[in-house]
């Protein structure tokens, strides 16, 4: 059996364990940079895919639908416009053929159903969605950024600095993240939903800082790391030059992961009152609004659970993804 040929002029790389004996089999092995490794693999991971292709339908409808800023979206009702109440004010999306019972593909006029103050509900939810995307998106760059700093720090210095660092992480860690996160959310309630997350951020930021500095305590001893020491060059240079980018794949993970939990927590927060507040909305806010509504309007209560499953499903399947592509087990890879 026959492998592509390698493209004129590429490089070479240095020839992997076994590959004599693949080319005592007849097998042509091509070589590959790191990084055609990891998308080789992340692009043949099926519930990466389904996982990536579930989270851009969720934002594209969510951003496309209402629109975002100035930039206007194709549903014609606004998220804030009240109305007379129609019927029962249920769903009127129809997916079923005519044959099953339905009246096939067929949106209606309130998809999603009205609230009891007659506003359209698939326009709420879809702005509840972009407020806990965006919520999600900021404490997950806030988390990785601030754990990222504090783990190669603490595992690169090492002495009193690695003391101070860690005894700080583990009393984050022993304080329950929903009260403090709680507190925070009590304190900047009312002031804007990016302080709010910002403030998220800081009380997720311990799992990628332990991560990293196991990652770092490692790699610090390595021989080009030595190197760069005996020759003088700066601390910062070496952690960030040369540590750093070779930890990019717990650093990856960690924030797809930290973005899945940064949903699940502003849900929890804003259920308990504690999150997002009036006259802005959340999906979090969205099952508190209508929580006593379950049994006599339930679909006020199921399509915000249906994004929060969807959002949190499809980043973790990225997340354990991107896991597989980053691991170093994994040398090779055949057509």
């Amino acid at each position: 059996m026959t492998r592509n040929a390698q493209p004129a002029g590429a490089e070479t790389a240095p020839a992997a364990p076994g590959t004599a004996d693949a080319a005592a089999l007849g097998l042509n092995i091509v070589a590959r940079s790191q990084g055609q490794l990891i998308r080789r693999r992340f692009f043949r991971h099926r519930g990466a895919l389904f996982g990536m292709f579930l989270f851009l339908v969720v934002v594209v409808l969510s951003v496309s639908s209402i629109g975002l800023g100035p930039i206007p979206g194709w549903w014609d009702k606004s998220p804030t416009a009240t109305g007379s109440v129609s019927g029962d004010a249920g769903p009127t999306l129809s997916v079923l053929p005519s044959f099953l019972g339905g009246g096939g593909v067929h949106l209606g006029e309130h998809p999603f159903g009205q609230d009891n103050i007659g506003r359209d509900y698939f326009a709420l939810t879809m702005r509840g969605t972009q407020v806990s995307l965006m919520i999600a998106v900021i404490v997950g760059l806030v988390s990785t950024v601030v754990g990222t700093i504090i783990g190669a720090a603490a595992g690169y210095f090492r002495g009193w600095i690695e003391s101070v660092l860690m005894r700080l992480t583990d009393v984050v860690i022993a304080i329950p993240t929903l009260l403090i996160a709680g507190l925070i959310g009590s304190i900047v309630a009312g002031k804007g939903v990016v302080l709010f997350a910002l403030f998220l951020g800081l009380c997720l930021w311990t799992q990628i800082a332990r991560l990293v500095r196991g990652e770092v305590l490692s790699l610090r001893e390595k021989e080009y790391v030595e190197a760069a020491r005996s020759v003088g060059t700066p601390a910062r240079r070496i952690i960030f030059k040369h540590i750093l980018p070779n930890t990019m794949g717990i650093i990856i993970v960690s924030a797809t992961l930290a973005i899945a939990s940064a949903v699940l927590t502003e849900s929890a927060l804003s259920f308990l009152d504690l999150g997002v507040q009036p006259p802005d909305t959340s999906l979090g806010r969205q099952i508190n609004d209508y929580r006593t509504a379950l049994t006599v309007r339930p679909w006020l209560f199921y399509w915000p659970g249906v994004f929060i499953i969807a959002i949190a499903l499809s980043v973790n399947f990225i997340g354990d993804g991107l896991r597989d592509a980053f691991d170093p087990r994994q040398t090779r890879v055949r057509d």
